[in-house]
């Protein structure tokens, strides 16, 4: 696979929504922090039995063990780094990042009591307020889509990574065949913005659901998001799909030459 070799974000502009790339992570930050209190409930309902059997067995696939440090990016309100606590285990420790103080607010609520220390910050997944080389697991759950820029993206988590250290990213992805993808937008294009819609009225839930299916249409093929991977010098990169659409890519974090 051939290295890429220019920059490129997970989506185009999306004018409805925020009119120029500057504005998208503003946007993106407010709908979240508006949002918090339902997400648990919207993810039950657009989720499709994708929950913490899915997450747990996707992270213990990807390679994580007992006693590991790791750093779930764009952790929301914990749902990826409950699983990942559950799997690191006593010995083990997480960090949760996340732009929204008003996720960090509902994942510290939700994480008292996770199998491993869990400590929250505040940040985005393109400039990690970690030391390089200090985690040994990286996941990020469904939000790939908000981050700038993807090289710039993953030379910051090979940096924070330790050599040999591995990658977990789980995501959406546009589904192929034209039946797949007629039932994915109706599904998560209409049926569920609209059920988030009644059972959240005064949140922007909806808004929040349509703008997920919106960055689901617009989002860069797989193959580019691979080859951004192994650009930033990722090894061992794969993408498993499930149910046509739920995708989980994986890579490890190959040492430089010499090290």
């Amino acid at each position: 696979m051939s290295k890429p070799t220019q920059q490129a974000a997970p989506h185009p502009v999306l004018p409805a929504y925020y009119p120029e790339p500057a504005r998208r992570a503003a946007f993106v930050q407010q709908l979240f922090d508006d949002t918090a209190a339902h997400y648990d409930r919207i993810n039950s309902i657009f989720s499709l039995g994708t929950g913490a059997w899915y997450r747990r067995q996707a992270l213990r696939r990807a390679g994580l063990r007992p006693g590991m440090t790791v750093l779930d990016i764009a952790t929301g309100t914990g749902l990826v780094a409950r699983e990942a606590a559950r799997l690191a285990g006593a010995g083990g420790r997480v960090w949760g990042l996340d732009p929204s103080s008003g996720m960090l607010a509902e994942a510290r609520r939700a994480l008292r009591n996770a199998a491993a220390p869990v400590a929250l910050l505040q940040g985005r997944a393109e400039a990690i307020p970690l030391p390089d080389a200090s985690v040994d697991f990286i996941s990020m759950g469904y939000a790939l889509r908000h981050v700038a820029e993807l090289g710039a993206t993953f030379a910051e988590f090979r940096r924070v990574l330790r050599p040999d250290g591995r990658l977990l990213l789980l995501e959406i992805g546009r589904p192929d065949g034209r039946l797949a993808h007629a039932m994915a937008r109706g599904y998560l294009g209409h049926v569920v913005p609209a059920l988030c819609r009644l059972s959240a009225p005064r949140a922007r839930s909806g808004t929040l659901m349509r703008y997920y299916w919106d960055t689901i249409e617009a989002c860069v093929p797989a193959e580019t998001i691979l080859s951004h991977l192994h650009g930033a010098g990722f090894a061992e990169v794969g993408c498993e799909t499930s149910m046509a659409m739920f995708r989980a890519y994986s890579a490890r974090n190959a040492p430089e030459p010499g090290a």
